[in-house]
C-alpha cells in the first residue's frame, strides 16, 4: 500500500490500520546539523537542532494534514555519512523499524571523494534501493543543496576557509551535480521517486542569489528556513506525485 493511501485509510478508520512510519537515511543535513564550530583549533564540532530538521518538519506538517493518524519518524541521518556506509547500517537503522516509507539522501559527503568515486556511490545506492524495494518499501530519493560557491567573508578561521575553498572547487567544477545525475540514473533503474532539490539551488545561483549565505555553516548545511521548504517539497512528492 502506498504511503499516501495508508494515511487516507488510517484517517478514515483509525483502529483498522497500523500507525504510519517514515524513516530517513542520510548525512548531517538529514540528522539536523547546522552551524559548525572549531574546537582546539583543528576539531570540527557541528551544532544540531533536531526540531528544525526536515524529518521533524515532515512530521509536523503530516500531523496537521492527518490529525488522527499516529506518524512515527525515524531519523537515521548521521553526520559525515556516505552512501556506502548508509547501506552497511541499513538493516540496523532502517529495516529494523519496518517503515512504510524511506527517504534516502546522499551526495554532499560522497562528492568530496571526487569524480573517480561516482561508481562506488552508484553501487551503494543500487544496494540500498534493491534492499528497500525488495521488501516492498516505498522509497524516495532526495537530492540536496549546493555547497558553497566561494569562501564566505563570515568564515574567519583558516581551518574553515580551507574547507570552503575545497568545497567551492568541487561545486564549481560540477562534481556534486555529476553525483546527483548518477543518482538519478539509479533511481530510474529502480523506479524510485525523486524529490529534486538541487536544481532549485542551481536556479537561485543563476538569478544572482548568493547561495553560500543560505548555508548555516557557509559550507554545506542549509539554513533552518530551507528545511521547511524541503519538507513541503518532500510531501508534494510523497502525497501528490
Amino acid at each position: 500500500m502506498h504511503f499516501a493511501e495508508l494515511l487516507k485509510k488510517k484517517q478514515e478508520n483509525i483502529s483498522d490500520y497500523p500507525s504510519a512510519t517514515i524513516a530517513f537515511l542520510g548525512d548531517s543535513v538529514t540528522q539536523g546539523g547546522f552551524e559548525c564550530k572549531l574546537i582546539d583549533s583543528d576539531e570540527l564540532r557541528t551544532m544540531y537542532d533536531y526540531k528544525s530538521a526536515y524529518p521533524t518538519r515532515v512530521k509536523e506538517i503530516l500531523n496537521l494534514l492527518y490529525p488522527s493518524v499516529q506518524i512515527n519518524v525515524i531519523n537515521s541521518g548521521i553526520a559525515g555519512d556516505y552512501a556506502p556506509e548508509g547501506f552497511l547500517r541499513l538493516e540496523r537503522d532502517i529495516l529494523a523499524y519496518s517503515p512504510d516509507l524511506v527517504v534516502v539522501s546522499y551526495g554532499l559527503n560522497d562528492c568530496n571523494k571526487g569524480e573517480a568515486d561516482i561508481e562506488e556511490y552508484q553501487k551503494a545506492l543500487q544496494k540500498i534501493f534493491a534492499a528497500l524495494t525488495g521488501r516492498g518499501i516505498e522509497t524516495v530519493f532526495l537530492t540536496q543543496n549546493t555547497m558553497d560557491t566561494a569562501v564566505s567573508p563570515y568564515l574567519k578561521e583558516e581551518f574553515f576557509r580551507g574547507l570552503a575553498k575545497n568545497m567551492a572547487k568541487l561545486q564549481n567544477a560540477g562534481i556534486l551535480k555529476k553525483y546527483f545525475n548518477a543518482a538519478r540514473s539509479v533511481c530510474e533503474e529502480y523506479k524510485i521517486k525523486i524529490c529534486d532539490i538541487y536544481p532549485v539551488w542551481e536556479k537561485m545561483a543563476q538569478i544572482g542569489i548568493n547561495v553560500t549565505e543560505l548555508l548555516a555553516n557557509k559550507l554545506n548545511h542549509p539554513i533552518r528556513e530551507f528545511h521547511y521548504y524541503i519538507a513541503i517539497k518532500l510531501l508534494e512528492t510523497i502525497l501528490l506525485d
